[in-house]
């Protein structure tokens, strides 16, 4: 699923709900106690979210601030097909954004999730960069995962269901 809408309007709150970081206000945007339990979200299976929020320590080198991830994920993150061969020493703190963002997915990517969730999963990546995450996401939806993205950039993402919040009252 692609969600779109204008800044402010719901979509990564959305995501939060979805991840279970945010639980739903039962009467609307800044209103009620936000301690309802309507709109809790059961996965079949665990889900990786990537936001934000990289997660990866910024003074480790990026193959340590990994491989931290990798000791409890079990997992091991592409370096090679994520172009970040050669950055396994650099301090995270000074990859460029479009590495830190394909560092993002090399997290994301060691966790072996069976469910993505993406707030604005292209911010920060040339266009091989876009290529390479609508080419893993056409991965994980063919192997059965559930993909939710939030993006206001164009995202192929063939058969995939739109939702335009400017379209749902909240």
């Amino acid at each position: 699923m692609h969600l779109v809408g204008p800044n402010g309007i719901g979509k990564s709150s959305l995501i939060r709900i979805l991840a279970g970081l945010l639980r739903p206000s039962p009467t609307g945007y800044g209103k009620g106690s936000g301690t309802s339990t309507a709109g809790s979200v059961h996965w079949n299976g665990n889900v990786g979210l990537l936001d934000g929020h990289m997660a990866l320590d910024p003074q480790l080198p990026l193959a340590n601030a990994l491989a931290f991830w990798s000791r409890i994920d079990r997992g091991t993150p592409p370096f090679a097909r994520l172009g970040l061969d050669g950055l396994e020493d650099v301090p995270v703190r000074l990859l460029s954004t479009g590495q830190k963002k394909r560092a993002a997915f090399a997290r994301l990517l060691g966790q072996n999730s069976n469910h993505w969730l993406l707030d604005e999963p292209l911010n920060g990546l040339d266009d091989a960069g876009v290529s390479l995450v609508e080419e893993l996401i056409a991965e994980k939806r063919s192997g059965g995962g559930v993909v939710v993205v939030a993006s206001h950039q164009p995202i192929a993402m063939p058969s995939a269901q739109i939702l335009d919040l400017r379209k749902h009252p909240y």
